[in-house]
Parts: structure tokens; sequence; C-alpha cells
């Protein structure tokens, strides 16, 4: 009996603090969250939230590794799904966003379509590593179905994440990459885009889910629901997700 009281007023004291959240998120979210976080901190003043971007399966293996992380917010379903299949999540899996992929360069005329990836002019195609990221395994699937992979794949360079895959573009050291489309809506990202028909490849269902941890913290929660909520739907589809 004495260790619930103790625990109720830890748990008292948790609220009337205000608690950090801390997230493991998918690095095309890097701009998207960061204006949900400010949103909603304006909204709860007592609580932190801060995020930690990679891509979905290095962020499912420092999780695994014992990292403090309080959700889990991927670029596709299946990691989170990972997550739960090794007793490490907590509660339901959640969609909170349905992503896009799109060709992008600054030095190149994408516009119409993936013809431009066989001009010699194209001599390094950056894709994110498909084993790590969904973006970078659709991005191969949308090569391999369209015919063009064994055509390119001597271009092709591997990146450790999608915001890295926007960086070898952006500086010159690729002249196309395969992206998620929420990272061209960023103000430096200005150059050519090409948006792939979602027929081309599996759908990116962007899923979400509490990570299991020994400490209350019912502002993860709380966080997750307001990620879901309809105030959040129109900074997603701003940013070029769908919202389910």
């Amino acid at each position: 009996m004495k260790r619930i009281f103790i625990l109720i007023a830890f748990f008292i004291v948790l609220t009337a603090q205000g608690q950090t959240v801390k997230i493991a998120a998918a690095a095309n979210l890097r701009f998207v969250l960061e204006e949900i976080k400010t949103s909603y901190a304006i909204a709860n003043p007592k609580a932190t939230v801060t995020a930690n971007f990679g891509s979905s399966g290095a962020l499912l293996q420092q999780i695994l590794n014992g990292a403090e992380f309080d959700l889990f917010m991927a670029a596709d379903n299946t990691f989170p799904v990972k997550l739960k299949d090794q007793g490490a999540a907590s509660g339901e899996i959640r969609t909170y966003a349905m992503g896009k992929l799109v060709l992008w360069s600054n030095t190149i005329d994408v516009s119409k379509g993936f013809e431009i990836l066989t001009d010699p002019l194209v001599k390094r195609i950056a894709i994110a590593k498909p084993d790590l990221a969904p973006y970078g395994d659709r991005a191969i699937e949308v090569l391999k179905s369209t015919g063009l992979y064994e055509k390119v794949k001597a271009k092709i360079i591997y990146a450790d994440n999608i915001s890295q895959t926007a960086q070898f573009a952006q500086t010159g050291n690729a002249e196309v990459a395969f992206l998620a489309m929420s990272l061209t809506f960023s103000p430096e990202m200005k150059g050519s885009v090409y948006v792939i028909d979602t027929k081309l490849y599996k759908p990116v269902e962007q899923a979400m889910v509490l990570v299991k941890s020994w400490k209350v913290n019912p502002e993860a929660a709380k966080f997750m629901k307001y990620v879901l909520s309809g105030q959040c739907k129109p900074v997603f589809e701003k940013n070029g997700y769908i919202v389910p």
C-alpha cells in the first residue's frame, strides 16, 4: 500500500512540474515536427518535447539498445511493428500520415520524370539506405518497377537517412535525389521536383507507437494524441503528406 501511495505522489509531482517527451523521429519529419512541437508548447507550456532525427532502422536499434525515448515516430509501419514484436512498445500502433516520394535536384530539371536518370549529366543518384529508411526502400522499388535499376545502379550513392540524402543533392555530391516530399517544402530546398506516382511503390504509411519504459510519462501519450488530432492535420498536409 505504501508503494502505491509513493507512485501516486510521484505521478502528481511529475504532472504538476510538466514532463519531457523524448521522440525518436524519422528524418523526413524534421520540419513538420518542429512546427507541431511549437504549437504544442503554446498549449502545454509546462511540457518539453525533444526530438532525435534519423533513419527509422537506426532509431529502432537505438531504442532496442536502451536509448531513452518515449515515442517512436517512424517513416513507415514496419519498424513500430518490429519494436512491438521485441516487447519494447506500449499500446496501439497508430498511423499519423502517408508520405510521398519525389525526385529532386537543384541543378537539373527533373520535371520530365525518370528519363533524366539515364542522362549522362546525372552521374550520381542519392538514395537513403533501403534497409534503414523506408523512403530509400521505396526508391529502389520504383527503379525496379520501371526497369531502370540495372541501368542506373552504378550511379547510386547511399545516405544514412533521408535528410542526408537531401544534403548530398543540395551540396553537389549527387545531381538527383529520391526524397520524401516533405523535405522539399523547406525554403532552403529550392530546386526542381518530380512527384512520383504513388502506384509505383508500396504506401509509405508513417506510424508511431509509445516506447515501453519504467518511467511514468503521461505527457508522451498526450503528445501522441495531439499529433493525431485535427489541429495537426493542416500542418501535415501543407508539408506534402496525406492524413488518413
